[in-house]
């Protein structure tokens, strides 16, 4: 960082916008790499190991995916917070302020729409993902374990099933907006 706008700082002052700016860059790499975690994680269980245990012993195929969903929960949890508290970060480091989201003149604007759209569509996922991961999920698990071949087991199942498919749509809304937000609607 040089240059005239910079010419009247002092070392100190420079310094200091140099850390900020080093700070923001961090969130949002880490914001990045929680997202790529999440996104990532949803699409190995949805294209690999819900179709091996399609094809493969059904209570087999749950117990696996009772295990690998109950450690991705987890992972898919942490990453929910990082992207929470760095997503904060960044808005507040842009300026935006909680009075905005009731200021129809940023609400009308361009980034101000794509905003508060991501942040919707964020807070529908949590919801989503809560109910997925703390009620249907489980019940699917063990309805599939205690008979794998029921009429309720294959409901439970569909059910979660339908859950995180939702979630993987709007998993890709929401990069759709991070990048409207940053380079503009088309």
């Amino acid at each position: 960082m040089s240059g005239p706008v910079f010419a009247w700082c002092g070392d100190a002052a420079r310094a200091y916008v140099r850390g900020v700016h080093a700070l923001y860059v961090i969130s949002v790499w880490l914001h990045i790499l929680a997202a790529i975690t999440w996104i990532g994680g949803m699409f190995f269980l949805v294209l690999v190991v819900v179709p091996w245990m399609r094809r493969g012993e059904r209570a087999a195929g749950a117990k696996l995916l009772q295990q690998t969903g109950a450690r991705f929960r987890n992972v898919g949890w942490a990453c929910f917070a990082v992207l929470l508290v760095t997503g904060t970060f960044q808005l507040a480091m842009r300026g935006v302020e909680l009075g905005d989201f009731v200021d129809p003149v940023w609400l009308g604007s361009s980034v101000g729409s794509a905003i508060a759209l991501k942040l919707g569509v964020f807070a529908i996922v949590l919801a989503i993902s809560a109910v997925h991961d703390f009620v249907h999920g489980p019940r699917a698990t063990r309805a599939v374990q205690a008979d794998p071949g029921s009429r309720e087991a294959e409901r439970m199942r569909r059910r979660a099933s339908m859950l995180g498919r939702v979630n993987v749509v709007l998993a890709m809304l929401l990069v759709l907006l991070g990048v409207v937000i940053v380079r503009g609607w088309p």
